[in-house]
């Protein structure tokens, strides 16, 4: 039996559906989830929720929830607590409990759908596939087999979600991204997504992306860069990606201060790093973090730095300190090199 005909079957036998996504979530894991929610209405499940954790608070995933309409709950403890033996409970674009997620460690899963490399995957089914591009690939795959009514809502969804996470086929892209482009073309809507392409920008995000380049300090071809608290915390991800494209500089790390977390976002064309190892590699004894070779990203708890001084700057000096040597030692850079 195929993948998605063992999926199906394993939801026509539930009442209930539970989709937990992982903290702030992007548009790959957005779009798997109201995909997998499809799938489950076709095979009988009336009762379905999508949950979520931390803030959608980039323009671009903000514009993807309201123009799709996609039905979000905030996390909710209980509903994965208290489930009832009809109740599946489903991670997309994730896969371990307690990592990335406010689900507790060691609470059994019944259904993973994941592209991103980690280990200790466990649950009832697993689809877990490194080497694919995208975990909405993987959904496009399982609608196209299974024949799920796709309007073009959910079409628009699964094609913008494969293109923002190859960053428009350009990183981590396989033939697979491709094929589930090709066939998602037909079902989408091509006014919408160039609206989703093009979101306006706040000042506040402007403002982020402006300190992180104030404050870059390189290394060779690596560029690290605190950018001190921010509410902004997508504007991380975008100073990144926007760092990493100056001239000499392969490998950009941002990161600053968010609430009670350390936020990073790291980016990388050098063939030799992988940024998912490294940060994990750095801070993944202290915090929850890695991804892609390319493409990374990490949370660090304040914890006992915070115990230290109420003072913004005078925190963020020492978070700086710590961050920056971390990074410097795991990347095995020169102390003396910067500029």
């Amino acid at each position: 039996m195929s993948r998605p005909r063992e999926l199906e079957d394993r939801l026509g036998a539930a009442e209930e559906l539970t989709i937990v996504c992982h903290n702030n979530p992007d548009p790959d894991c957005l779009a798997s989830a109201f995909a997998l929610g499809r799938i489950a209405t076709a095979a009988g499940i009336d009762e379905r929720r999508i949950l979520y954790s931390g803030d959608i608070s980039h323009q671009q995933n903000r514009a993807f929830v309201n123009m799709l309409d996609i039905d979000l709950r905030l996390f909710e403890a209980e509903a994965v607590r208290n489930r009832s033996a009809g109740s599946l409970l489903a991670f997309v674009d994730h896969s371990v409990p307690g990592a990335n997620n406010r689900v507790p460690a060691g609470t059994p899963i019944d259904i993973v759908i994941d592209h991103h490399p980690i280990e200790g995957v466990e649950a009832a089914f697993v689809d877990h596939r490194e080497g694919v591009g995208a975990t909405a690939t993987i959904l496009t795959e399982y609608v196209r087999e299974l024949e799920t009514d796709v309007n073009s809502a959910l079409g628009t969804a699964l094609l913008f979600a494969i293109r923002r996470e190859t960053l428009g086929f350009l990183r981590g892209a396989t033939r697979a991204e491709y094929d589930a482009a090709g066939w998602l073309h037909d079902h989408a809507d091509t006014s919408l997504l160039r609206t989703l392409s093009t979101p306006s920008v706040t000042g506040a995000t402007v403002d982020t992306i402006a300190s992180a380049i104030r404050n870059r300090t390189v290394r060779g071809s690596v560029l690290i860069s605190g950018i001190g608290r921010t509410s902004e915390r997508d504007a991380l991800p975008q100073a990144a990606d926007y760092l990493a494209t100056l001239e000499g500089v392969e490998t950009a790390v941002v990161f600053g201060i968010v609430d009670d977390g350390i936020q990073l976002s790291a980016r990388s064309t050098d063939a030799r790093i992988h940024v998912g190892q490294v940060l994990d590699a750095a801070f993944g004894d202290v915090g929850s973090a890695g991804g892609h070779r390319e493409m990374a990203g990490g949370e660090v708890p304040l914890g006992v730095f915070a115990d230290y001084t109420k003072d913004d700057a005078q925190l963020f000096s020492i978070v700086e300190q710590v961050v920056t040597s971390r990074l410097i030692a795991e990347l095995n850079l020169a102390e003396g090199s910067g500029s």
